[in-house]
């Protein structure tokens, strides 16, 4: 059945006027004569009684009324999910983050995404968090999750989602300095170190460096954090790490934090290049970040 010869049929039911529905309905009374009679041959069955004055329904109208009216309501909600879900953002994103991020802060931001927009799809890449800035800059990732540099490029937009500390963590069993750590005032040059590589999280190290006076003896310097508490659980130095690689290091048990003069937070974000604010799949995960984490 035609969905529109069953609005003119409702219609034509309720009016009981074949000037009122046409007019209402923006036909010709011809059109709308033939347009019942289609009906009526589709059902087998004469719908209306009719002479100049007025159109009365016959038992076969009275029993397919609920039956269109049905299926007009349904289709009407169909066609309403329809547009719908045409309105609704489509597309990928591509995504960095490091795989401590991946897990930390990355589902809480994602399960509430996908919620709103369950057509954007991501492709989400891992590794060094270092190598976030550049991944971005780069062109080689529309966002990424990353730390806030000192000196934030100009062609960056950065929103922050967390603030992270970072510890200064040695081995929790012996190791060649343990002694050297329990003496009041540590001989540092005697203590071997694993630090970032590069990053913000170095940054952050080198100033700790230089207020704690310490030309620091550096036996590795690594990319990828989760690596330094690895090597430090190992016994090869002391390390410096952000506190939430720490806490969801399965080695964390092997290590502990000594008691230093604290290292200067530095704030985890997203990030995307200026150009891409006007990309509405960025801009709709920019404001998911904004509405998901509150940061004192």
């Amino acid at each position: 059945m035609n969905i529109k010869h069953l609005q003119l049929f409702i219609h034509l039911c309720d009016s009981k006027s074949f000037a009122k529905t046409a007019s209402a309905m923006h036909v010709s009374p011809s059109a709308l004569s033939r347009q019942i009679q289609k009906l009526e041959s589709e059902t087998g069955q004469e719908l209306f009684v009719r002479d100049n004055r007025s159109v009365e329904l016959t038992p076969a109208a009275k029993k397919l009324m609920p039956v269109a009216l049905k299926i007009i309501t349904e289709w009407q909600s169909f066609y309403s999910q329809l547009q719908y879900e045409e309105q609704e953002l489509k597309g990928e994103i591509r995504l960095f983050c490091s795989v401590t991020a991946s897990y930390s802060h990355l589902p809480e931001l994602l399960s509430e995404f996908r919620l709103r927009h369950p057509f954007i799809e991501f492709k989400l890449s891992t590794g060094d968090p270092a190598q976030a800035i550049d991944k971005v800059l780069s062109d080689e990732v529309d966002v990424a999750i990353s730390a806030q540099p000192d000196q934030l490029p100009a062609k960056l937009k950065f929103e922050t989602i967390s603030e992270i500390p970072l510890s200064v963590i040695a081995p929790a069993g012996v190791s060649s300095f343990t002694q050297a750590l329990q003496e009041a005032k540590p001989d540092w040059t005697q203590i071997p170190f694993i630090v970032p590589e590069s990053g913000t999280a170095r940054e952050r190290a080198n100033t700790w460096f230089k207020s704690m006076k310490i030309k620091p003896n550096i036996y590795a310097h690594v990319s990828g954090h989760e690596a330094i508490v690895s090597m430090v659980a190992l016994g090869c130095g002391v390390g410096i790490a952000p506190d939430v690689v720490i806490n969801n290091s399965p080695v964390k048990e092997k290590i502990h934090r000594l008691k230093v003069a604290s290292i200067k937070p530095f704030k985890l974000g997203v990030c995307c290049k200026r150009s891409q604010w006007d990309n509405p799949l960025v801009k709709a995960l920019w404001q998911v970040a904004q509405n998901t984490y509150i940061v004192s």
